[in-house]
């Protein structure tokens, strides 16, 4: 048992819950539960552009019909811009990051990852970049094994603050994590080059790093990861075969339960990492 064990899932409002995005969150809460901890949600509403509070509201919906509900109140990250802003201001007074200009089409001629270190004019429109070291970081993954990462060969130097004044993934997730005492992260393989970038955030305000255990996808007959940008269809609101094909997905024990919250609590004491 882990007491001290704080999980959560992290929904992106874009679009409705998709069976990708269920069983991502079935296995965050399960192994939460399964360890006696707590599992938070958090939606990762940053940008502007894309995330919608209808669809905030009806993945929220949708997760408490499946009986998958926050321990803590739920955080949203377009509420917390203002916490953001003091560390991007901590991270301009120690020189560790810089004012950019390039467009997109400049950066298409780099042919591969922002590595070099602009001069720009910040009275003008600018993104604020992390500046990424050239060395490798590497961490255990519960699921994936030993990882070694470079962050600036891989992902560049990184934005955490975008052009439009949006405030980016990487920033928003590092400070989230830490806000919210995060200890286990819990999610799909899609993310699993983006966290040595997010260690070495971590690594650079001196944070305590969560434990990392990346699943494989759920994709479709085409072998494309289920997505709002591929245009998955919604899960149906509190159904049962829904909730079992999940679960199958995740290669986990069903138990002959007929209610979504005896198959859950089944689930939770069966639950088993090993055969994900």
């Amino acid at each position: 048992m882990h007491p001290s064990y704080v999980g959560r899932f992290a929904p992106s409002p874009s679009g409705p819950l998709h069976l990708g995005s269920l069983v991502s969150a079935l296995a965050s809460f399960l192994d939460a539960k399964h360890h006696g901890g707590k599992w938070l949600i958090r939606i990762e509403d940053v940008d502007s552009q894309r995330c919608k509070p209808a669809h905030s509201i009806d993945i929220l919906d949708t997760l408490a019909s499946y009986q998958l509900t926050s321990d803590a109140p739920v955080l949203y990250q377009s509420q917390q811009t203002e916490r953001y802003q003091s560390l991007i201001d901590e991270l301009i007074r120690q020189n560790l990051v810089f004012p950019c200009q390039c467009t997109r089409q400049e950066l298409k001629h780099l042919n591969g990852p922002h590595t070099h270190i602009c001069s720009s004019d910040i009275k003008k429109p600018h993104a604020w970049r992390l500046i990424s070291h050239n060395k490798d970081i590497s961490f255990l993954d519960k699921r994936q094994g030993m990882q070694t990462q470079n962050p600036l060969q891989q992902i560049g130097h990184s934005i955490i603050k975008r052009k439009d004044l949006d405030y980016a993934y990487l920033l928003a997730v590092v400070a989230d994590d830490h806000f919210q005492s995060i200890t286990h992260v819990v999610r799909g393989c899609d993310l699993l080059d983006t966290t040595a970038a997010q260690i070495n955030l971590f690594n650079t305000f001196e944070w305590n790093v969560p434990q990392y255990c990346h699943i494989p996808l759920v994709t479709d007959d085409n072998q494309l990861k289920l997505s709002k940008q591929n245009h998955a269809p919604a899960i149906p609101k509190a159904n049962l075969e829904t909730l079992k094909h999940a679960l199958t997905l995740l290669n986990q024990k069903i138990g002959p339960q007929q209610t979504i919250q005896t198959t859950l609590d089944f689930a939770i004491k069966n639950w088993s990492l090993a055969r994900v």
